[in-house]
């Protein structure tokens, strides 16, 4: 079935961090497809992209448990009254924060697992309701950070390694039902990460991680794709594909000490940027 067809059987679309980055690709890249869908947007700044006649933004900061829960109820109001079709929802919200972790905030790190955890379980929990009668695909917006340990990036590392075993435990779950899940685990992204992350100049432009980058835009289409073909897990490149594969094959601990020696390598690099 071709992507733009299937795209057709989802009345409702919810996107977590849809402003920019990734999310904000996501949500271009539907409208050229499915312009007449419903699409949501949940996230603390307006989207820079019209959502459409039917779209509507839902200004939250989801590491406000109150606040998800509003916003989650009110969107099961707007399925409960849309056309017969299924939703798609895609927990994308999230970032992360470098460098060594006694050195770091523990009040964001505190915030970043209630962003890119809490918040992913308890909207796909309170929309499950609505969706298993419609049927539908949750996705999560994982990181091949997911695969191993990441010194420098620890809580992130460890709350993307959390999202990818979670959503592909939900797909079991749901197995039987109308229900999909998807986790997509990109490798280093043009988008604001970085600059969230603390870096002025990204990874990707001071000679790290050559090779392995994507526009968001590229991130999108390869989501989409996988969508389309129901896929439960997809990394996104060949090269970060193989990276992934091979690390798998090592002892964890010797993973472990290659990632902190890449990450270190960053740090440097960001230390030399900056002077």
């Amino acid at each position: 079935m071709k992507q733009f067809e299937y795209f057709k059987r989802f009345s409702v679309i919810i996107i977590t961090g849809g402003s920019s980055g990734i999310g904000c690709s996501i949500i271009k890249a539907i409208r050229k497809i499915a312009p007449d869908v419903q699409m949501c947007n949940l996230s603390r700044s307006n989207p820079d992209i019209f959502l459409g006649d039917n779209g509507k933004h839902y200004p939250v900061d989801l590491s406000d448990a109150q606040a998800l829960a509003e916003a989650a109820e009110a969107l099961k109001a707007r399925i409960d009254f849309a056309r017969e079709g299924e939703v798609l929802l895609v927990n994308n919200s999230g970032f992360g924060d470098y460098g060594r972790f006694p050195d770091m905030e523990i009040g964001k790190q505190l915030t970043m697992i209630d962003l890119n955890v809490r918040a992913v379980v308890d909207l796909s929990a309170r929309l499950l309701p609505a969706i298993l009668p419609r049927g539908g695909t949750i996705v999560t917006i994982a990181s091949t950070a997911a695969f191993q340990p990441t010194p420098y990036l620890t809580t992130y590392g460890a709350t993307k390694a959390f999202v990818r075993n979670w959503s592909l435990a939900l797909g079991e779950d749901l197995r039987g039902t109308k229900v999909r899940t998807l986790a997509v685990c990109p490798g280093p992204t043009r988008s604001n990460f970085f600059k969230a992350a603390g870096f002025d100049t990204p990874p990707m432009d001071q000679g790290a991680n050559q090779g392995l980058d994507m526009t968001s835009d590229e991130v999108a289409a390869h989501t989409l794709r996988a969508i389309a073909k129901e896929r439960s897990l997809i990394v996104t490149g060949w090269k970060n594909r193989l990276i992934t594969f091979f690390g798998s094959q090592l002892p964890l601990l010797v993973v472990t000490q290659i990632s902190a020696s890449i990450l270190r390598k960053m740090r440097l690099e960001k230390h030399k940027a900056a002077k």
